[in-house]
């Protein structure tokens, strides 16, 4: 059996800056990193405690701006060992896909989209 945890939730932001330090001041998150997506309207942030090991929270800004204040948190994320395989293996028993193939961010992490039951965002992440 693969090692699962939760990786990351993701939370959509329309200002990026107040959303950081938001999560830094009032929460007590620090930065660990930021990036741009491949789809350079998207940029993307990355918060946590300092554990190495830890769940995180991605800010996202850029890519849906109209979602209603409960429809802010945009996915929740579990880390992989074998991006590939859980990518076969998910095809396999007929769920339905968001991504049609494994995205590569230019950090080298890889991921893919799938729908739960409820029609919410499951992503499947590998480090």
């Amino acid at each position: 059996m693969t090692r699962r945890k939760i990786d990351h939730v993701g939370i959509m932001v329309k200002n990026m800056e107040r959303a950081i330090q938001f999560y830094q001041e009032v929460v007590g998150m620090e930065l660990k990193g930021r990036l741009a997506h491949p789809d350079m309207s998207i940029s993307l942030a990355f918060l946590g405690f300092g554990g190495s090991d830890e769940t995180e929270l991605e800010l996202i800004k850029g890519y849906n701006d109209n979602l209603p204040e409960e429809g802010k948190v945009h996915h929740f994320a579990v880390t992989v060992d074998d991006i590939e395989a859980e990518f076969e293996r998910i095809k396999q028993l007929n769920v339905p896909l968001i991504d049609e193939e494994i995205v590569t961010l230019p950090n080298g992490y890889r991921y893919f989209f799938f729908r739960g039951p409820e029609g919410e965002w499951v992503e499947f992440f590998q480090r």
